[in-house]
């Protein structure tokens, strides 16, 4: 009898245990019908960029053809039309797609794990060293991030893909170090770090082998939302012509079309399939980040 006692304390004990984070955010995503069918925009949208691109070379993508210029949908084999190069618009499109969501994840990456480190540290210590981390950020995030990105891009020799990651890479951790560190602040005085503290474990241990587990939801979400984020930075600075170099194809080059009034109101196919692009790929992000933000909210419930 104990021991039938035991074995059926031992399954109810097991059948309280908290569903690990990665379980939670698909049982939201699947909960919510916007978000499942934005998450599988998200992920056609990604196919088709990356595969398709594998199968296009970039020097004939590009290369200019004064014949084939300004043809309408459809017209002679072009299914988006051409632009006053005679560049296909759809292959064009697909390029841009995908230099604007790999720039959209890099910056997002650096972002995110120079934050997430300086959050920590600030976060976990405390005192006088979050005083003098946070004042950094502070200084940081009401510089004109903008203003100076583009004096950058302009005065910057050899500019490409790489030093645009990198420029707006400096601007793009504050928000996540400030992001994390309120969340470090809140796991710091919990029961587990003060009994890994009590066992000799090191600060470097107890921050990245304990508190960076429970806030691993956190971070998810910070990824997904961040990406949509820097892709509309870079198609900004794009659009203007401060983005990527104007031979490298890009959402935000395409858009940049609609400056004139001409194409406008005559050539819709230059820009509108780009602009199109980007609000199905910020909206579709958006919902899944919704999803995940209920997930994350779930989970602190119920741990």
């Amino acid at each position: 009898m104990a021991k039938d006692k035991k074995m059926k304390n031992d399954k109810s004990q097991q059948v309280s245990t908290p569903p690990s984070g990665i379980r939670i955010i698909f049982r939201e995503i699947l909960r919510d019908k916007a978000a499942l069918t934005a998450f599988c925009i998200v992920i056609a949208i990604l196919l088709v960029c990356f595969v398709g691109s594998l199968f296009l070379n970039k020097a004939q993508v590009t290369e200019i053809n004064i014949a084939e210029s300004y043809y309408a949908w459809g017209e002679n084999g072009h299914l988006l039309g051409t632009d006053e190069g005679g560049r296909d618009i759809l292959q064009l499109l697909i390029m841009g797609g995908r230099n604007s969501i790999m720039i959209g994840i890099s910056v997002t990456l650096i972002s995110m794990v120079v934050g997430l480190i300086v959050g920590i540290f600030a976060g976990y210590y405390g005192g006088v060293i979050d005083a003098i981390i946070m004042r950094i950020v502070d200084f940081i995030q009401i510089m004109p991030s903008f203003p100076i990105l583009i004096v950058l891009a302009t005065v910057t020799p050899n500019y490409n893909a790489y030093t645009l990651v990198g420029m707006i890479s400096l601007f793009g951790w504050t928000s996540s170090a400030r992001y994390y560190r309120s969340f470090v602040l809140a796991q710091r005085g919990r029961e587990y770090v003060m009994a890994s503290k009590t066992s000799g474990s090191s600060d470097l241990q107890i921050m990245f082998r304990e508190v960076l587990p429970n806030i691993s939801s956190m971070i998810i979400i910070d990824l997904v939302l961040g990406i949509a984020g820097n892709i509309g930075v870079e198609t900004g600075l794009s659009f203007i012509g401060y983005g990527l170099p104007i031979t490298t194809p890009s959402l935000g080059t395409l858009i940049g079309y609609a400056t004139d009034p001409v194409n406008v109101t005559t050539r819709p196919w230059l820009w509108l399939p780009a602009a199109l692009l980007l609000l199905v790929i910020s909206l579709s992000i958006n919902y899944v980040g919704r999803a995940l933000q209920k997930a994350g909210d779930a989970r602190q419930r119920e741990n």
